[in-house]
């Protein structure tokens, strides 16, 4: 499989939006264009000084006609595996380092006669960039940005200042219930042409999109990008194998790796990037077997096709796994 194009970028800007979030403005170090993106596109970032070979992922914020810059906003996690902390502490202006070219896994849905923008906190990094487009497209949408607190509250004077501000409300955990989001109330209905898109916290997105389902809306509808997952392995999990298609090779997988570390310990590469199963750099394609899926990147419709996972975290519900590798 072939490496991603990669960009050396330099820190032409660090910004401090709000309580522990800051932006960072990546340009060129030679001064060309950077390469086009879109609405929901992200990065991934191999973070400098991080005393390790990190890759985050960070949504693209800034408006997808600029090509002189991008711009990526970045939570200090309090429980951070290292790279927000690396990127809030140790990263400055000046600094130069590797992204990938962008890529896109939350696209706009441009059928969609009305869109329905959820952030939550730092989700509204891609969110914001979606409401701009729609803005300069000139398409109906409304978008519902919930955060802790307003001191929490990342590009708040952006928002305020554009166009479409009114478009725009704000729900503070720390605020009134009555402007708190009743998402119940808000997805009670499934809409014809309004398509959902959501962003945030793993509790605030599952609790949009649980709600969303047992409501009705139509998987295609319903549109979501996580950051994070939570640790996956448990005290049931077993060993199993894994065989690869092209040379019928089998590589045990031990309770305590992943099929990626199994594979890559065999000498077969599987290219990785969050380890999560939350970007969808290592999918795979799996021929015989049945996948036990862990990851927040496929649709439950995919997870049930069962013909492909993420060897980054998901395990096996069968004995055995055929890989198309």
């Amino acid at each position: 499989m072939n490496a991603p194009s990669t960009l050396r970028v330099r820190v032409a800007r660090k910004t401090v939006e709000a309580l522990d979030i800051c932006s960072f403005e990546l340009t060129s170090t030679d001064g060309k264009p950077l390469p086009a993106f879109s609405a929901g596109s992200h990065v991934d970032v191999h973070v400098p000084n991080a005393g390790g070979n990190l890759t985050r992922q960070y949504s693209l914020c800034n408006n997808p006609a600029e090509s002189h810059r991008y711009l990526i906003g970045v939570l200090k996690d309090p429980t951070t595996r290292g790279g927000s902390k690396a990127m809030h502490e140790r990263v400055k202006e000046g600094d130069v380092f590797e992204i990938s070219t962008p890529k896109n896994h939350f696209a706009l849905a441009h059928e969609a006669k009305h869109h329905l923008l959820l952030a939550g906190g730092i989700g509204i990094t891609p969110i914001l960039c979606m409401a701009e487009r729609l803005a300069v497209m000139g398409n109906s949408f409304e978008m519902h940005y919930c955060t802790r607190s307003k001191e929490r509250t990342a590009f708040l004077d952006r928002i305020a200042s554009s166009k479409y501000a009114s478009q725009v409300t704000h729900h503070f955990d720390d605020g009134a219930d009555a402007q708190k989001l009743d998402i119940g109330a808000l997805l009670a209905t499934p809409q014809p042409g309004t398509h959902v898109y959501v962003c945030g916290p793993k509790g605030f997105m599952d609790a949009v999109l649980a709600t969303a389902r047992a409501g009705g809306w139509p998987e295609a509808q319903l549109h979501y990008e996580f950051f994070s997952a939570a640790p996956t392995a448990t005290d049931a999990d077993g060993s199993f194998e894994v065989q690869l298609a092209s040379s019928g090779r089998i590589v045990v997988v031990p309770k305590d790796q992943t099929v990626a570390q199994a594979l890559a310990a065999a000498g077969v590469e599987v290219m990785t990037s969050c380890e999560q199963g939350v970007c969808g750099t290592c999918i795979t394609r799996v021929l015989e077997g049945e996948p036990d899926h862990r990851d927040l990147y496929f649709t439950p419709e995919e997870h049930a096709a069962n013909d492909q996972f993420t060897p980054c975290c998901s395990r096996s519900k069968s004995a055995r796994l055929v890989l198309d590798l």
